[in-house]
């Protein structure tokens, strides 16, 4: 390589540098996605969000009574013009003539695709459930009757897909056996989600972690980061697009056995949205605050925003992280189990 080319790309990662470390996140909106009184069920959960166009956004969750009743179905909203639309019903838990309840719905559109699909989990609970698919050719307006995935896929288990530059899809996805061990595994399509094959992710170890988000680092490393049984985001590192993974690293991020969500940004940083607590007795235990956090090698996090502050018995959980084309960061997140908030960063 030539001096001057050398003095170019040094001079490149210098600005990429110093703009990383001069950015400072701002929320410039907050809201929550629907009214009181505007929607029939008691409990939602479990959001997920989409670009739509240039100006529109596309968010589900699941709500019914409450989490793992008969009940609870698919519902999503549209923001368009400035607003979030009343929420409507696009997927139930129904099979033949029996109602289970829906769970944990993702949001995925391939990159070259007008399709848009919903993933989505239907059973009694995360150790029997099976994974759905629908898709929308109008942006979310209608959907196609639900597909089951394979025997053995689950689709994205909470997080979204990564599409590569080649076009491959990684599918961050997990298991929760009947025995309550957690393992996390990749599952991978070649040809834009027709068929999948799975990468288990260390299955030979005693890490249990679930909902894996995935991220591609500049050197073309691919990582996930996980909620676990730890007390700590674990992450672990792959070489080869996926295909066979390092052991799992704990990162410097606490976590009380709930769920996170990681994307890179357009500025080359990592960013993760997370509670920064440690587990409790209960389950639901340390989802009182809700943070976000920035990193620039995916193990080493520094806290950039405080979202929620709350006190005993509030949860704010569960939440979801975009980028839109026009770079403003979209997040959306279970608020106390009676609304979805959305929030905006740029």
């Amino acid at each position: 390589m030539s001096p001057n080319k050398i003095i170019l790309f040094s001079s490149i990662f210098a600005l990429l540098l110093s703009s990383c470390a001069s950015y400072k996140p701002q929320v410039i909106q907050s809201e929550q996605i629907f009214k009181e009184g505007q929607v029939p069920f008691q409990q939602c959960h479990a959001s997920t969000i989409q670009p739509i166009g240039k100006d529109s956004l596309l968010a589900a969750w699941f709500g019914g009574t409450h989490e793992s009743n008969p009940d609870v179905v698919i519902w999503s909203s549209l923001y368009t013009k400035g607003k979030w639309q009343p929420p409507v019903q696009i997927a139930d838990g129904i099979i033949v003539d029996t109602r289970y309840p829906s769970w944990n719905p993702v949001l995925y559109q391939y990159p070259t695709s007008d399709t848009l699909a919903l993933y989505y989990k239907i059973g009694p609970n995360p150790r029997e459930w099976k994974g759905f698919v629908k898709y929308s050719q109008n942006k979310g307006q209608t959907w196609s009757v639900a597909q089951q995935l394979p025997e053995g896929i689950l689709g994205p288990i909470k997080n979204k897909p990564l599409t590569l530059a080649n076009g491959l899809i990684l599918s961050p996805s997990s298991t929760e056996s009947k025995e309550e061990i957690w393992k996390a595994h990749m599952e991978i399509s070649l040809d834009q989600g027709k068929t999948w094959s799975i990468s288990n992710i260390r299955p030979d170890t005693s890490i249990q972690v679930i909902q894996p988000s995935v991220v591609q680092h500049s050197d073309g490393r691919i990582q996930v980061l996980c909620r676990s049984k730890e007390n700590k985001v674990m992450a672990a590192f792959s070489m080869d697009q996926g295909l066979t993974w390092g052991p799992w690293q704990a990162t410097n991020l606490l976590n009380p056995n709930s769920a996170t969500d990681a994307i890179r940004l357009k500025n080359g940083l990592f960013m993760i949205v997370y509670n920064p607590a440690v587990a409790g007795k209960d389950w639901w235990e340390g989802r009182t605050k809700l943070h976000v956090a920035t990193s620039k090698d995916g193990l080493q996090w520094k806290d950039v925003l405080i979202l929620e502050d709350g006190v005993k018995n509030d949860e704010y959980s569960y939440p979801t992280i975009i980028q839109d084309p026009k770079g403003l960061i979209h997040i959306t997140y279970t608020w106390n189990r009676k609304n979805i908030k959305h929030i905006v960063i740029k």
